[in-house]
């Protein structure tokens, strides 16, 4: 009988060690898919807005203005912001250009004298970029050329990013669209000095937000 008592003890030692050890494994893997997973990011293409400011006159007077319209394409997700956005297309309609000109002359001119002069000027289109050292840029392709304008970001949250770069116009062989533009809008680009001038430096700014998978 004591043979018997001290088989089962032994048995119900065996079998509840490894229970424990099937939970503790069982806690483990958990706990290390917990860790591979994490937070996914993925782009919200409807929140992202597009501005740019040119600039006139010998004392750089700012004009701004903005693309209305944004098609993303090649979205994917990422375990940072930054890599959610790395490879991503983008396609602007030149005619969704705004500069909220209360004569509403501008938009015209700058459709006409500016975008019209060029090649392909349905649409400016682009690939973002970003490195493991968290630099950014992106390829854009305007008047059939294709160049890259490196970006500088501020986080404002973890979930949106502001985008700025500097794009000279030179670089897209666009030095005829803003010599054309400048002809066109020559006496409102005349400063106190008197000299007209049209600059072929663009600041181009993006906001970009996210949302968690």
């Amino acid at each position: 009988m004591k043979r018997i008592h001290l088989f089962t003890l032994g048995l119900l030692l065996i079998l509840g060690s490894s229970c424990k050890q099937t939970k503790k494994e069982n806690s483990e893997q958990q706990e290390a898919s917990k860790e591979v997973v994490g937070d996914s990011f993925v782009i919200i293409p409807d929140s992202t807005k597009v501005n740019f400011t040119a600039y006139k006159t010998t004392d750089k007077v700012p004009v701004g203005g903005q693309f209305k319209k944004i098609s993303i394409s090649n979205a994917k997700t990422g375990s940072t912001p930054l890599e959610a956005l790395d490879g991503i297309e983008f396609s602007i309609p030149v005619s969704s250009l705004f500069t909220n000109d209360p004569t509403g002359i501008r938009d015209p001119k700058l459709l006409e004298f500016f975008f019209g002069v060029m090649k392909d000027t349905e649409l400016i289109s682009g690939t973002f970029k970003s490195t493991a050292d968290k630099k950014c840029s992106i390829d854009v392709t305007l008047n059939g050329e294709t160049s890259n304008i490196p970006l500088e970001y501020t986080m404002d949250t973890e979930n949106n990013i502001t985008f700025n770069g500097v794009m000279e116009l030179e670089n897209w062989k666009a030095l005829d669209a803003v010599a054309s533009i400048h002809e066109a809008c020559k006496i409102l680009h005349t400063g106190p000095d008197g000299v007209s001038k049209t600059w072929s430096e663009v600041a181009v700014k993006a906001q970009v937000q996210f949302k968690k998978n």
